[in-house]
């Protein structure tokens, strides 16, 4: 197999690994791939040549290499047992994230997958946890997976934004329900197309607050836009082969509408997209996928278009 045909699986200690080997054995079955687990532990950084002066310190180090070279053999073995070929390896390298992309970029994986939890307000504030670091970073498909079973015929929600209201290009659209549909096919699994869109509620509330009102004809522009939203959805589902039953439109913010619809239909899988932002603005806007990180239910699998920078 080509590098491309490789799942790139990083492996934390702490972050449920036998449910992300179970979910890599998953996905390589289901995509004929071969698996590298890295296993990345944030203290085996302390250990890099050079850090230790001492023979009897470098002893210890080296013993503890050995342990993770274990620890992440005994983690490969029930792939190497559903009869896919696997290959490990321990990162040293810090920070993780700049070690895991370095290590893709050599690679060239179909996808990148790692666990992922709870972020506290201090990470999601200054941005340095590895997860969002590689959300905002990785060229790969980045599935982040969560500790929930996936079923035989996964649901997968396919986020997407055809009017291009987030700097989004079309073909990006295109390019997430292209990974969702891969994913369903072969296992008989769905796909729902879900798109949202805010409304005029803030508008209308500000009008009304000036010292001379504004009258604005907010319920007609309300049903416009929605119904321009709905056209530009409906174009996409058409364009491939989503019926009525599975494209849905909704009103108000995605980071609260997303998880919920995820939650009510069940969904084992949320794709979405995201751009590569720079400077104050990714740090302002960050991205939607950072924002619903920690509230989906499900996995996520963040997908870019190669070559490209928004």
């Amino acid at each position: 197999m080509s590098d491309s045909d490789r799942i790139l699986v990083i492996i934390e200690p702490d972050v449920h690994p036998t449910e992300v080997v179970l979910r890599a054995t998953w996905l390589a079955k289901l995509a004929n791939c071969d698996l590298e687990l890295l296993l990345c532990d944030p203290d085996i950084g302390a250990l890099r040549e050079g850090f230790f002066v001492s023979n009897e310190a470098k002893e210890i180090a080296e013993k503890i290499r050995t342990a993770q070279r274990e620890i992440i053999e005994e983690l490969a073995q029930p792939a190497r047992d559903a009869g896919l070929n696997v290959t490990t390896d321990v990162l040293e390298e810090r920070p993780i994230a700049d070690g895991v992309l370095h290590r893709a970029v050599d690679m060239n994986p179909r996808y990148v997958m790692k666990g992922t939890q709870y972020h506290s307000t201090a990470e999601r504030s200054i941005f340095v946890d590895t997860d969002w670091q590689l959300v905002r970073s990785c060229p790969y498909p980045l599935w982040l997976v969560k500790p929930h079973e996936i079923r035989v015929k996964p649901v997968i929600v396919a986020a997407v934004d055809p009017t291009h209201s987030h700097d989004k290009p079309a073909a990006l659209d295109h390019f997430i329900v292209d990974h969702a549909q891969s994913l369903a096919r072969p296992t008989g699994g769905e796909v729902h197309l879900l798109h949202t869109y805010h409304r005029l509620v803030g508008i209308g509330r500000e009008a009304t607050r000036t010292f001379k009102p504004i009258e604005l004809p907010l319920d007609e522009l309300s049903r416009k836009i929605q119904a321009e939203h709905r056209a530009k959805l409906d174009e996409l589902a058409k364009a491939n082969d989503i019926d009525e039953e599975h494209t849905h439109q909704l009103p108000g913010d995605t980071k609260e509408l997303l998880p919920t619809f995820a939650r009510t239909h069940g969904a084992d899988l949320v794709v979405m997209g995201a751009l590569a932002r720079w400077g104050l603005k990714r740090a302002v806007l960050g991205s939607t996928a950072e924002k619903v990180l920690d509230h989906l239910p499900c996995d996520i699998l963040v997908v870019r278009k190669a070559g490209e920078d928004y």
